[in-house]
């Protein structure tokens, strides 16, 4: 019985998390929900939404902490395509692209909340960021061979590139979100060989 209440409850709480998601759009950000809204997508009263999250802030940050999540679990599977030869750049980045493309939502939500209006949103926002870049810092040092210093450098760069060009993705057609991705394989290109470049003459005797 105990079990069955608690499948319940997770499914209940799954639905509210569906239901926050599908009503994001260009036109309606978080803060712009509301939970009597949201409630009634989910098939529930607003007053048992309490049971599940203590507020629509809780809920935001459930979205933000899911989808760096799924975010990063593709990722890591690409890596496996990427051990049976595929190119690091263009399947991760490519990989990126569709997520974005599959979740235009949650992905608009992060870019929106990285400086919004709060504190703690601000903060799980960056948390996710600092997942990405210390995954691509620890394969830059463990499988390229570059210096922590370096690594992170190229890190930062790399990140912010991949991440300014997914939120050029919104509202695009296959064309041109196929041209952004393009330019933005090159872009990381150019700072994959700058980073090289700079390993040479600093291994390079004075």
């Amino acid at each position: 019985m105990a079990g069955a209440r608690a499948r319940q409850k997770e499914k209940t709480r799954r639905a509210l998390i569906n239901a926050a998601m599908n009503q994001l759009s260009a036109e309606t950000g978080f803060s712009s929900l509301s939970l009597r809204e949201v409630a009634r997508e989910a098939g529930i009263a607003p007053t048992s939404f309490y049971r599940h999250f203590d507020n629509m802030d809780a809920l935001g940050l459930t979205l933000v902490d899911e989808c760096g999540l799924a975010l990063r679990q593709l990722l890591r599977q690409a890596r496996q395509r990427i051990a049976d030869g595929g190119s690091i750049v263009r399947v991760s980045i490519e990989t990126f692209m569709q997520f974005v493309a599959d979740n235009t939502a949650i992905f608009r939500l992060l870019l929106q909340e990285r400086s919004g209006r709060s504190r703690d949103f601000r903060l799980a926002v960056a948390r996710e960021l600092q997942h990405f870049h210390t995954e691509l810092v620890d394969y830059l040092v463990a499988e390229q061979g570059f210096t922590r210093e370096l690594a992170d450098l190229q890190s930062s760069a790399i990140v912010r590139i991949v991440f300014s060009a997914g939120a050029d993705c919104f509202d695009v057609n296959a064309e041109e979100r196929h041209r952004i991705t393009e330019d933005t394989i090159a872009q990381v290109r150019i700072v994959a060989r700058g980073a090289e470049a700079t390993r040479r003459i600093a291994k390079t005797p004075s």
